[in-house]
């Protein structure tokens, strides 16, 4: 076994070759991407479990890993296991003692602090890790571990409140943003909706109706996915999308002259019809892109 500075040190490498990892995917990744994840060192650590909910690597003494999958389907926009007040999820242990099989190295998670991955599944082989995320407390009654979704360390039991207004903050951008992403992209095959680009690494998920309006909830047919060069020039207006699935370019962008971005990355675009997913509940919404629309030709 390893001592414990390196087992904290081999969990801190294992998170940064998460998130290269992730980020080269668009945000998530599938189970067999996973199961086979080998390490930048050659270190081959597999993430999630073959046929369980939790990730307990023999080098660990503590749980590296969990899958929350209470999230049903495509256009639910929370996951119901995460308490939006509080910012906290409750994870069901398995059968047996506490301190027994799968459950004793989450209680060793709870015990030393240790931090973990959180891989929400908002669809069927679809995993978006949240991380790092803390084992906090435990309700015997109900057999729950306390996840702590906010990586501040501010509380070290669920009993510990926090101002809603941060908590609202962290869950949207630790879980609902993170997932809102990876069911936009997934939908249209990791490429911007307007110009094609395949680099993950280079796309967003542009609201259609924004996430500070009550009403642009983290769906997919309120989301595009974009290149960043065309959701930036979306959300300034530069860039509408007409409810027929049209694009447009701003009638000053299509008077300038300035080099060759403005040519081929914008200007070209004008006119061009929009890539759309193949599952027609993923289109977007035209109501919406209505009404988005009228505010680009304001």
């Amino acid at each position: 076994m390893l001592s414990h500075e390196e087992q904290a040190l081999l969990r801190l490498e294992i998170f940064a070759d998460l998130e290269l990892f992730i980020e080269s995917r668009g945000g998530f990744a599938s189970r067999d991407e996973l199961t086979g994840f080998v390490m930048r060192n050659g270190l081959r650590m597999p993430l999630v479990d073959t046929s369980r909910g939790i990730r307990n690597p023999q080098e660990l003494e503590a749980t590296l890993a969990i899958v929350s999958a209470s999230d049903v389907g495509r256009n639910n926009p929370y996951d119901d296991a995460i308490d939006r007040e509080s910012g906290l999820l409750r994870y069901s242990w398995a059968q047996g003692p506490v301190d027994a099989g799968d459950n004793r190295k989450l209680l060793a998670a709870l015990e030393t602090s240790a931090p973990i991955i959180l891989f929400e599944k908002p669809l069927p082989n679809l995993y978006v890790p949240v991380f790092p995320v803390y084992v906090i407390d435990i309700d015997l009654g109900n057999r729950h571990f306390i996840i702590d979704l906010d990586d501040s360390r501010l509380r070290t039991s669920r009993d510990v409140t926090l101002d809603k207004k941060y908590v609202a903050r962290v869950v949207k951008h630790r879980v609902h943003q993170p997932m809102f992403r990876a069911r936009v992209l997934s939908a249209y095959n990791k490429k911007c909706a307007v110009c094609t680009l395949k680099y993950p690494e280079l796309l967003d998920a542009a609201h259609i109706i924004s996430d500070s309006d009550e009403r642009g909830l983290p769906v997919v047919s309120n989301g595009m996915a974009m290149c960043k060069i065309h959701h930036a020039a979306y959300d300034q207006d530069f860039l509408g999308v007409s409810p027929d699935y049209v694009v447009h370019i701003n009638e000053r962008l299509l008077a300038d002259r300035n080099g060759p971005m403005l040519q081929f990355g914008l200007q070209a675009m004008n006119g061009k019809l929009l890539e759309l997913p193949s599952r027609r509940d993923d289109r977007p919404d035209r109501d919406y892109l209505a009404e988005r629309f009228a505010q680009f030709g304001a």
